[in-house]
C-alpha cells in the first residue's frame, strides 16, 4: 500500500469515527429537551409546578441558548469545532444528570439556564464538525445527519424512560442515562478528529455579524427560523402533556407515540436535505413542509378519535424538521462558506427566540384558558405566515444566484 493510499485510509477512518461518535454523543442532549417534555406531568407534580413554570424551564434554557448563538458561531469559525462541541456536550450531559437531583422550581430553573449555555456550544460547532467531513454539494444532507443523533436519543428515552420511571422514579432515569452519555463523550474527546477543511473557518470576524442585519435575505430567513423552531418546540414540548391531560392517554402509550413520532422525524431531515440538493430548490421543501404543518396541527388539536389523532401526529412529524437543512443552507449558499459559522449562529438565534416564545406562550395559555387549543391554533397560523415568507425568500434567492 502506497503512502497516499495509507493517508486516504487514515482520513476515511477518522471521518467514520468522528461522525459516528458525534452523532452518538448528540443523542444524549435529548435528555434536556425530550426527556423533560415526556416526563413533565410527573416532574410538575413532584416539584409542584404550574404549566407556566413548566414552560419556563424550556423557555429559560432556550433563551440562554439563543443569546449564545452568534458568539458560538464566531467561536466555531475561529477555534476547533471538536473541542467546542466536546465542552458543550459534556457540560449539558452533566447538567442532565444533576437535573435528577433538583428539589424545587428555582433549582430546576438554574439547572436549565446553565444547560442552555452549554447546549449553545453544540449546534454550530457540531454542524461544522460534521459538514467539514463531507463535500460542499452534500452540505444540506450532512446538516440533516446532525439531527439524527438527537432524534435517536429521543426515541430511546421515550421507550426506556417510562420503564425506568415505573421501576424507580423520574430522577433515576436522568441520572442513569446521563452517566452512560458521559462515557461516550470521553470517547469522542479521545478519538474524534477535527475535519481537514479547517482553513476556511479561520476567516470569520465577529464584526461581520452586524453586517448580516443589512441583508433582507437574513431577516426573512430569521423570520422563518423563528417560526420553524417555535413550531418544533411548541409541539414536541407540550404534545406529551396534551395527550396525557386532555386526550387521556397513559404515560407508557404516550412514550411509545413520541418514540414513533421521532422515528418519522429523523429520516425526514436527510430526505429534505437530499431533495433540496437534488432539485437545487430549498424553498420548495420549506414551503411544502410549512403547508402540511399548518393543516395537520390544526386538525390534531381538534381530533377526538385516537387512531386519527396518532395518524395526524405521525404525518405532522414527517414535516416538522424536513426543511431544517434546506433553510440553513440558503445563507451559506449565498454568503459563502467563510461566513458559515456566523450566518448559522444568526439564523439559530432567531430560531431559538421563537422556541422560547412559543413554549412559554403555550404554558401561559394553558394556565389562562385551561386548554392547549388556543396555543396550537396559534402555531397553525404561524405556519401559514412562514409560507408567505418562503415565497419572499424564493424571490430573493433567485435574484442573488442570478
Amino acid at each position: 500500500m502506497t503512502a497516499d493510499m495509507k493517508d486516504r485510509s487514515g482520513v476515511e477512518r477518522d471521518r467514520i469515527t468522528t461522525v459516528s461518535l458525534t452523532v452518538l454523543c448528540q443523542s444524549f442532549q435529548a435528555l434536556s429537551l425530550g426527556g423533560i417534555a415526556l416526563l413533565l406531568p410527573i416532574i410538575r407534580k413532584d416539584l409542584g409546578l404550574s404549566f407556566t413554570q413548566g414552560g419556563s424551564l424550556a423557555a429559560v434554557t432556550t433563551l440562554a441558548y439563543a443569546l449564545m448563538q452568534i458568539p458560538a458561531g464566531y467561536l466555531s469559525d475561529r477555534f476547533s469545532p471538536k473541542r467546542l462541541f466536546g465542552i458543550g456536550i459534556l457540560g449539558s450531559t452533566i447538567l442532565a444528570l444533576t437535573f435528577g437531583l433538583v428539589t424545587n422550581y428555582w433549582q430546576a430553573l438554574a439547572n436549565q439556564t446553565l444547560s442552555g449555555f452549554f447546549r449553545s456550544l453544540l449546534f454550530t460547532p457540531g454542524l461544522a464538525l460534521l459538514t467539514g467531513w463531507f463535500p460542499p454539494d452534500r452540505r444540506a444532507t450532512a446538516t440533516g445527519l446532525y439531527l439524527i443523533g438527537g432524534y435517536s436519543g429521543s426515541v430511546i428515552f421515550s421507550l426506556v424512560g417510562p420503564l425506568l420511571v415505573a421501576a424507580f422514579d423520574w430522577r433515576f432515569s436522568f441520572i442513569s442515562v446521563a452517566s452512560v452519555g458521559i462515557i461516550a463523550i470521553l470517547f469522542l474527546l479521545r478519538f474524534g478528529k477535527d475535519p481537514p477543511q479547517t482553513g476556511e473557518r479561520q476567516k470569520g470576524n465577529m464584526l461581520e455579524v452586524f453586517k448580516l442585519f443589512r441583508y433582507k435575505m437574513m431577516w426573512v430567513c430569521g423570520g422563518i427560523q423563528y417560526i420553524r423552531y417555535g413550531v418544533v418546540q411548541g409541539i414536541t414540548y407540550w404534545l406529551p402533556s396534551l395527550l396525557i391531560h386532555e386526550k387521556g392517554l397513559s404515560l407508557q402509550l404516550v412514550g411509545f407515540i413520541i418514540a414513533i413520532q421521532v422515528l418519522f422525524m429523523a429520516p425526514s431531515n436527510i430526505l429534505g436535505g437530499y431533495i433540496s440538493d437534488r432539485l437545487k430548490n430549498p424553498t420548495l421543501v420549506i414551503g411544502v413542509s410549512l403547508s402540511v404543518l399548518g393543516v395537520t396541527t390544526g386538525l390534531l388539536i381538534s381530533a377526538h378519535n385516537t387512531i386519527l389523532l396518532i395518524a395526524l401526529i405521525f404525518i405532522n412529524a414527517i414535516f416538522l424538521q424536513m426543511y431544517f437543512g434546506p433553510l440553513f443552507s440558503i445563507p451559506v449558499e449565498i454568503l459563502g462558506v467563510p461566513k458559515a459559522g456566523i450566518s448559522t449562529g444568526f439564523s439559530n438565534f432567531f430560531a431559538n427566540i421563537g422556541g422560547l416564545s412559543v413554549t412559554f406562550l403555550l404554558g401561559a395559555l394553558k394556565d389562562g384558558t385551561g386548554a392547549f387549543k388556543p396555543g396550537f391554533f396559534a402555531i397553525c397560523g404561524a405556519c401559514f405566515l412562514g409560507l408567505a415568507l418562503t415565497f419572499i425568500l424564493g424571490r430573493i434567492r433567485r435574484k442573488a444566484i442570478a
